[in-house]
C-alpha cells in the first residue's frame, strides 16, 4: 500500500508549537489521574483496610493493563488518525477516574485503576507520533523535553490537589472532579487539534514512503538493535520512576510525620518542578549535540541517568527532610534529561511509519517489566528492610541503565543510523522513478 503523492501545505512554526501545547494539556491529565491514587493511599488504606501489598498491586494494575495494551495501540495509531486516537482515549480514560470514585470495594477500585490504563496506552504513541510530524530533528527533543514537563506539572497537580481535596472531602471528590473536568478538555480539543502527515517533517522521501503492514513494522523495529537497548534503559528508568511516585508520599508521611498534604507536596513537587528544569536542559542539550554526532540523545540520556544515581540513594537513607530534600531535586533534574529525549532517541532509528508502533512496544516493556513491577517489588522489600532501605535501592536501575546506554550508543548506534539513511535514500529513488 502506497502514499498518496499529494502533500498537505507545511505547518506553520506557531501552530506546530500550538499542537505541543494542546497534547500537553492532554498528558497533564494523563498524569493527574495517575497520581492523584497514590496520594490518597494512607485514606484508602484505612476505610477499605488494605495491606500495603494491595496499595502496591493499585500501582502496578495499571501498569499491568497499560503495558499489555501498548504493542496493539502502536499498531493502530500507526493505521488510524492519531488525534482520534488522543482525544477519544482522553474521554474513556477521564470516565473511567470519574466512575473510579464510586468503588466501594478493593475488587472495583482495582479493576477501574487497570480499565484506565487501557485508555491511556493510546496517549503517548499517538502524541509522539503527531509531534514528531510536526518537528524534524532540529527541535524535536525539545519539543518532545516541553510535552514531557506536562507529566511532571500533572503529578504535581494531581498529587498535591488530591492530597490536599482528600483531607477536606475525602478521597472521592479528587477522583470524581479530575474525571470530569478530563471529560470537558476532549470536547474543547476536537475544535482545535489537527493530523499532519505522516513523515513530512523528515522529507519527501519519508512523506510519500509506502505504509508498512503489520509484520514488516514489528520486524523493522526488533531488527534494531539500537531500539532493544533504549527498551531496556526504559524498563529500568520506569523502575527508578514509579518507585518515586508510588511509595515517596507514604515514606514521607510515616518516616517524618508529615500531613497528607504536606507528604504529597513534598513528594511531587520538588522533584517534579526540577523534572521540568532538566527536561528543558535535556532537550536543548540533545538538539545541540546531535547536530554533531549522531549518539547526542543517548548521551543525555546517559549523562542524566549517571547524574540521578546518588540522589536515589540520598533520597530514602537521608536522615532529615533536607536531606530528602536535596536527594528528590538531583533526582527530579536527573530524570528530567533522561525523559526528554526517552522517544526522540528511539526516533533516530526508526522510520516514521513505525514510530507508533515502537512508541507502544517503549511502553509495553518498560510498564510492564518497569513501572509494572517497582510497586510491588518495593512493597515486599519494604516489609524485610524498610521503606526508605527500599527506595535506595532503586537506585541499582539507574546502574543499568547507564551501562547499556553507553553500550548502544558506542556499539550500534551508528549502523542503524546508516540503515535508517539508506532506507530514505532507495525511497528517494523510488519516488525519482516514479
Amino acid at each position: 500500500m502506497k502514499r498518496s503523492l499529494t502533500t498537505q501545505a507545511p505547518p506553520s512554526r506557531s501552530y506546530s508549537w500550538a499542537v505541543v501545547g494542546m497534547l500537553w494539556l492532554v498528558c497533564f491529565f494523563n498524569y493527574a489521574d495517575r497520581q492523584a491514587i497514590f496520594s490518597v493511599f494512607p485514606l484508602l488504606q484505612t476505610e477499605m483496610h488494605l495491606t500495603v501489598i494491595q496499595l502496591g498491586l493499585l500501582g502496578s494494575a495499571f501498569a499491568w493493563v497499560y503495558g499489555i495494551s501498548g504493542p496493539v495501540a502502536g499498531l493502530l495509531v500507526d493505521r488510524f488518525r492519531r488525534k482520534s486516537a488522543i482525544l477519544g482515549g482522553l474521554e474513556f480514560w477521564s470516565i473511567l477516574c470519574a466512575l473510579s470514585a464510586f468503588s466501594r470495594t478493593f475488587a472495583q477500585l482495582i479493576i477501574f485503576r487497570g480499565a484506565e490504563g487501557l485508555g491511556e496506552s493510546l496517549y503517548y504513541p499517538a502524541s509522539t507520533s503527531l509531534i514528531s510530524d510536526y518537528h524534524g530533528k532540529r527541535t524535536r527533543s525539545r519539543a518532545l523535553g516541553v510535552l514531557v514537563t506536562s507529566v511532571y506539572a500533572g503529578t504535581v497537580g494531581g498529587g498535591l490537589w488530591a492530597g490536599a481535596m482528600a483531607q477536606k472531602h475525602g478521597w472521592r471528590m479528587p477522583l470524581f472532579v479530575l474525571g470530569l473536568v478530563g471529560c470537558v478538555l476532549g470536547a474543547i480539543l476536537f475544535f482545535t487539534l489537527r493530523e499532519a502527515q505522516r513523515g513530512s517533517a523528515d522529507g519527501p522521501a519519508e512523506a510519500h514512503a509506502a505504509v508498512l503492514s503489520a509484520s514488516q513494522t514489528l520486524k523493522s523495529i526488533l531488527k534494531t538493535p539500537t531500539v532493544l537497548v533504549l527498551a531496556a534503559v526504559f524498563v529500568c528508568a520506569n523502575f527508578v520512576a514509579l518507585v518515586l511516585l508510588a511509595w515517596m508520599p507514604a515514606y514521607l508521611y510515616q518516616r517524618f510525620h508529615l500531613t497528607l498534604a504536606k507528604a504529597a507536596l513534598m513528594a511531587t513537587i520538588y522533584p517534579q518542578v526540577a523534572s521540568m528544569a532538566g527536561a528543558f536542559v535535556g532537550g536543548l542539550l540533545a538538539d545541540a549535540w546531535s547536530t554533531r554526532t549522531p549518539r547526542g540523545r543517548m548521551l543525555t540520556q546517559l549523562v542524566g541517568v549517571s547524574a540521578g544515581i546518588p540522589f536515589v540513594v540520598l533520597a530514602g537513607h537521608a536522615s532529615t527532610l533536607n536531606g530528602v530534600t536535596v536527594g528528590l531535586i538531583g533526582w527530579g533534574f536527573a530524570k528530567g534529561m533522561y525523559d526528554a529525549n526517552i522517544f526522540a532517541s528511539v526516533f533516530d532509528v526508526i522510520r516514521p511509519q513505525a514510530r507508533g508502533t515502537a512508541s507502544g512496544l517503549m511502553n509495553c516493556v518498560g510498564w510492564l517489566l518497569g513501572g509494572g513491577t517497582a510497586p510491588l517489588v518495593i512493597g515486599f522489600l519494604s516489609v524485610r528492610i524498610g521503606l526508605g532501605p527500599s527506595i535506595s535501592f532503586a537506585a541499582v536501575a539507574y546502574v543499568a541503565a547507564a551501562a547499556l546506554l553507553a553500550l548502544g550508543a558506542l556499539r550500534w548506534l551508528s549502523a542503524d543510523v546508516e540503515r535508517l539513511n539508506a532506507s530514505a535514500f532507495d525511497e528517494t529513488a523510488r519516488l525519482g522513478r516514479a
